[in-house]
This record gives C-alpha cells, sequence and structure tokens, in this order.
C-alpha cells in the first residue's frame, strides 16, 4: 500500500503535492518523492528515504512556476527503503516520471525482456519496469494515454499508476487495476489520488475510477477511457465526509477499515509467489535449495498475534514437510537454552519486524549458526536485514493497535513457506502443492464472505456484551483461532477471556464453567470435528452459553449453540485465515458496544521495541 497524489491546474503544483502526501501518510512512510513538470526544461525530480519531513525539508530549490506534478510516498514490496528506490522512477531519458501503489506480479519477466532489448535499470522496484514499457511505448509513436492503456494489458496484478512526460505540458495520466484511484475536477484545475483525503482541502467533487479504466487529467478537466479507448461518463460524486472520515474510508473506526481490506491484504501477500512454471517463489530467499534441504529441525518465534500465526504454521510444517517444529514466545526463547545448530531453521514472525524479544531470539539463534528467516510486513526492517532471508507479507501499513489484516497475511504468508519447504523436500507431489495453492488463492473471496455477515454477528455481541468471563476452545488449527479470538477481546473491549485446547478443560479450567460464562468454540470441520463437539457439549452441561464458528449448513453443530457465527468451508490448514475473520468481528462489536476506543486499547503499544 502506498500514496499516490497528481495535480494540474494554474497555480503552483508543488504545496498541494505536499499537503496530498500528508494526508496519505498513513498508506506509507518508507520514502518519499515528487516529480514536476517545468515549462521548458523537461522534469524536476526529488526523493528522499524516510519519513514525508525528510522530502519536505529537502525542495526548497522547486521551480515555482511548475503547475503540473506527481507525487508518491512509500510502503516498500519490491527493494529495501532508499532514494534509488523511491518514487517516482524514471524510465532512461528521464523525460518520463511514473508513481505506483500495487504489486506486478510478472515484473521479473518483463524485466528481463526489457533488459534484452538494451534498458538499464537502476532502482530494484518493479515500479521501474512500468515506466519503460510505457517509454517503449512513446517511442512507437503512440499518445502517453495509450502508452499507459498498453501497460495495463502487458501488466499482471494490483496496481495504481499516474505517469508524467515533459513533452505533454499540463497532462497527468493514470490508470488502476483493484489498487484504489479517485479522481477530482475543480475550477482550473484536476486531481488524482489514492484515497479521497488527498483531494478534500481543493474540491470535493469526487470521480471513482474503476478496474482497467485511463484517467486523462488536464486543468478543468478529467476524461475516462476504457481498455479499447472509448470514453466513459462516470458518476461524479460529491464527498460530505470530513478528512479524518476520509482517511477511514468512510469506516467508523481504523480498525473496521483494516478488517475490511483483509481480503485485498492477504491477495497482495499472495501475489507474484508463483513463477511461470507453476512454481512458488519467495521474497529475498538468500539461502539455497540445499540449506535448506538440510534442514532437519524448524523453531517458529514471535510475540502476541504473531505468536498465533506461528501457532497455525507448526500444523502446516509438520503435516507438509515432516520436519519436527517448535513454536516458543519470543521473550522466553533464548533462556531457556534450546538445542539449536546449523541444521535448524528459525522463523521469526513480526508485523513490524522490530519487536525487540523475537529480534533477540533471531539473534541468539544466529549465533549457534541456525539459518534464519524472517516474516514481516516491513521492508528493510531490523529483523529483515538480521536474517539470511525474507518472506514479506503486503498488508501495508496497519494504523489500528490491534493487528488484523497484518495477522491474515502473517498466516497465509507462513502457509506458503511450509508449501515451499515441503516442494523443496519433495513430502508433497507437485501436482498436490499447486491445487493446494490454488485453494489458497480463493481464501480471499472466503473471508469477503465472513465481512459480509457482521450485521449479523453484532446481535451477538450486543446479547452478550454484560458477560463478565469468556472462554475460547479450540482443537488442531481451530487452538491458534481460539486463541487469537480471546487476545482481541482482551485487547479492545477489556472482558476477561482464556483460551483452551478443548481437551484441557476437563482437566482444572472445567471448574469455572457456570450458568452465566460464555464458551466461544472454534467447531468448523476438521479432523478433530467429533472431539471438538464433545467438548462443547461438557460445557453446555454445565450451563454454559455457547457461540460456535461454524461451516455454512452445518446442522450439528448449530444444534449445540446457542449463537452461531456461519463461515464457509475450506482447506482445514486454511482454515484459521477465514475463521479467525469472524472471531475479530464478535470482538470488535463486542468493545463498540461496550464503549471502547478500538483503535487505540488502553496500555497498548504497536510495536513493542523494548524486553
Amino acid at each position: 500500500m502506498c500514496g499516490i497524489v497528481g495535480f494540474t491546474g494554474s497555480d503552483a503544483a508543488l504545496p498541494v503535492l505536499l499537503d496530498g502526501l500528508a494526508s496519505l501518510e498513513y498508506r506509507g512512510y518508507d520514502s518519499a518523492g515528487v516529480a514536476l513538470q517545468v515549462p521548458g526544461d523537461g522534469l524536476w525530480l526529488r526523493r528522499r528515504s524516510g519519513k514525508l519531513a525528510e522530502l519536505t525539508g529537502a525542495v526548497g530549490d522547486a521551480p515555482a512556476d511548475a503547475t503540473t506534478g506527481i507525487g508518491h510516498t512509500r510502503w516498500a514490496t519490491h527493494g529495501r527503503p532508499s532514494e534509488r528506490n523511491a518514487h517516482p522512477q524514471t524510465d532512461g531519458s528521464g523525460d518520463l516520471a511514473i508513481v505506483h501503489n500495487g504489486i506486478v506480479e510478472n515484473f521479473l519477466e518483463l524485466r528481463e525482456e526489457l533488459e534484452a532489448s538494451g534498458h538499464e535499470f537502476r532502482s530494484e522496484t518493479d515500479t521501474e519496469v512500468l515506466a519503460h514499457l510505457v517509454a517503449d511505448e512513446l517511442a512507437e509513436g503512440r499518445s502517453l494515454a495509450d502508452a499507459v492503456r498498453s501497460l495495463l494489458h502487458s501488466a499482471d496484478g494490483s496496481f495504481a499508476v499516474a505517469v508524467v512526460h515533459a513533452d505533454d505540458p499540463g497532462l497527468i495520466v493514470a490508470a488502476r487495476r483493484v489498487s484504489p484511484l479517485v479522481a477530482g475536477v475543480a475550477d482550473e484545475a484536476a486531481f488524482v489520488a489514492s484515497d479521497i483525503p488527498a483531494l478534500l482541502p481543493h474540491t470535493r467533487e469526487v470521480l471513482v475510477v474503476d478496474d482497467d479504466q485511463v484517467v486523462e487529467l488536464r486543468p478543468g478537466s478529467v476524461r475516462i477511457t476504457d481498455l479499447d479507448g472509448t470514453e466513459l461518463t462516470p458518476e461524479l460524486r460529491t464527498i460530505t465526509w470530513d478528512v479524518e472520515q476520509a482517511e477511514k474510508g468512510g469506516y467508523e473506526d481504523f480498525m473496521l477499515k483494516e478488517i475490511h481490506e483483509q481480503p485485498a491484504a492477504v491477495r497482495d501477500t499472495l501475489s507474484g509467489r508463483t513463477a511461470p512454471s507453476g512454481e512458488l517463489m519467495l521474497d529475498e530467499l538468500r539461502l539455497s535449495e540445499d540449506e535448506l534441504r538440510a534442514v532437519d529441525k524448524v523453531f517458529l518465534v514471535g510475540c502476541g498475534t504473531s505468536y498465533h500465526a506461528a501457532m497455525v504454521a507448526k500444523y502446516a510444517l509438520e503435516h507438509w514437510t515432516r520436519l519436527p517444529c517448535e513454536i516458543d514466545i519470543a521473550s522466553e526463547f533464548r533462556y531457556r537454552d534450546p538445542v539449536v545448530d546449523t541444521r535448524t531453521l528459525v522463523v521469526g514472525v513480526s508485523q513490524s519486524g522490530e519487536t525487540a524479544d523475537t529480534i533477540e531470539a533471531m539473534k541468539y539463534a544466529k549465533r549457534w549458526d541456525a539459518r534464519i528467516i524472517a516474516v514481516t510486513n516491513v521492508v528493510d526492517s531490523s529483523m529483515a536485514r538480521l536474517a539470511d532471508a525474507v518472506l514479506y507479507t503486503h498488508a501495508g501499513p496497519e494504523i489500528g493497535v490491534a493487528a488484523t489484516k497484518t495477522h491474515l497475511a502473517q498466516v497465509v504468508a507462513l502457509e506458503l513457506l511450509a508449501l515451499y519447504l515441503a516442494g523443496l523436500r519433495g513430502t508433497r507431489y507437485t501436482s498436490e502443492a499447486r491445487d493446494l495453492l490454488a485453494e489458497l488463492c480463493e481464501i480471499p473471496s472466503r473471508i469477503e464472505t465472513v465481512i459480509g455477515r457482521s450485521d449479523d454477528i453484532h446481535p451477538v455481541a450486543h446479547e452478550l456484551v454484560d458477560v463478565r468471563d469468556f472462554f475460547f476452545l479450540g482443537r488442531g488449527v481451530g487452538y491458534p483461532v481460539a486463541m487469537e479470538g480471546a487476545l482481541k477481546l482482551k485487547e479492545i473491549s477489556y472482558a476477561r477471556a482464556e483460551a483452551y485446547p478443548g481437551g484441557e478443560m476437563k482437566h482444572g479450567p472445567i471448574a469455572l464453567i457456570e450458568p452465566g460464562t460464555v464458551v466461544v468454540g472454534v467447531a468448523t470441520r476438521s479432523h478433530v470435528y467429533a472431539k471438538v463437539l464433545g467438548n462443547i457439549s461438557e460445557m453446555r452441561t454445565r450451563g454454559a452459553t455457547i457461540v460456535l464458528v461454524a461451516n455454512d449448513g452445518d446442522d450439528t453443530a448449530a444444534g449445540l449453540a446457542d449463537h452461531v457465527l456461519w463461515v464457509p468451508s475450506t482447506i482445514e490448514l486454511f482454515s484459521p485465515a477465514v475463521d479467525t475473520v469472524a472471531l475479530q468481528l464478535f470482538a470488535y462489536h463486542l468493545a463498540k458496544e461496550r464503549g471502547r476506543d478500538v483503535d487505540k486499547p488502553r496500555n497498548l503499544a504497536k510495536t513493542v521495541t523494548v524486553e
């Protein structure tokens, strides 16, 4: 997730671009840049690594007469955060500049073709590939709009772009596929941006750009065409939100917005992972296949929500790779003197890549010459630099303190890692791995289905708003789902919530079950389904109110429940990525019913950088 902004008009462009980038900085904050059309003197470009303030302090010599330009605030996906990888990216001539939000899945293939035809690249980004593709089309005599239209035919993935060229004064051409893009118009001005907040100080007349549409912006006008070049008449919308509401995309708070962003976060994490041959590809895997085949034991370390993602990964790794796998709360790992050597793989899991406990666990393993993989959402974070290899999630920035979309992205990324290792070790047939990957790619649509049932979950939370004690139960991969559900409820509603494997209740905790206690069970179909229902029956017999997460149409589970949170079915090992969403929404609605600030829970921080 990155932020794009563009302006063309009669006023100076730079202040408009900087204001727009400031309103979009929540979309990315590891680098920023602007490109301005200078009348009679080509393009003026300035980029800086770091937060937007670094760019703002470096544009004092910008030409005051530049009235057209594009800007970008970056959340790195391809290439570490640096000035070289910051946007705008240019073609070889420097006459064309492009900004880009999203992921080009086939960029490696496109880059190889361009290099073979003589193009030279200066960055590690997929964005620079797009600049060269557009330049090639211009060299064939096509207009800038037609060149961008051709780009949509060549590039695969989800992305939005905005392009300026020195030979087309006053013109910005933009386009999108999946990634968001809006345009705005005012007297003698036109605007384009990734999100509405960048436009609101200047206009409330907004056009939402749809997939595979090309936008031509000139002062006071916006023209939209489809892939065939046919002009369209889009609906002009008048925005009545304020800026804060707009940053939340019309949602009541960031947490709800980020819950709704989960299908896109999972899709982006899956994007670009498959080679043309159908084999899996992973980010920055600086370990040889032989080194990974030599691994005879895996440790997964993480904290909080990341630990729960690691718990899911343990089931997948052991089932698919047949490697023994241990999971550790990162703060405990190095203090228990674990047996680690050169044949050990240690996987550190952290949204920020800066979690102190997880970093220290990785450092400990490194001292024993273990192989280290980091799973993180932040390119070039401390963990990414420390690791031998990195598997990035592509969830984009997460503003709410309680993790939602970053957790699901971690779960999916770790499932990919398990499939990759299974392929290397030959513990799964290639055809089976492809079938599993195809099913994994269906998970975003199943997540969308659960999110669409939010209004059905809300009444359950409303009825249970005054309950004091919640117990979450699960077995198999349902246990980490129960753990994550209990954590979310504690974090944002401040309810007492404990999670147990279902079979453990008989070993003490069942003494706490009485009328008025709520038991939330993860009862989706699995190889331990009958066991889960048996455990739930024991709780029901003792007077507990039963809430079950169950698969659509499961009358057997519904017969044991007072309330059901329905979810679609999927492969058992993928079910946590679906089932967890129902419990996120349950926690969210219960917290809102209790009047809590779900974005900023008390006593919590987004990133824990101390032990």
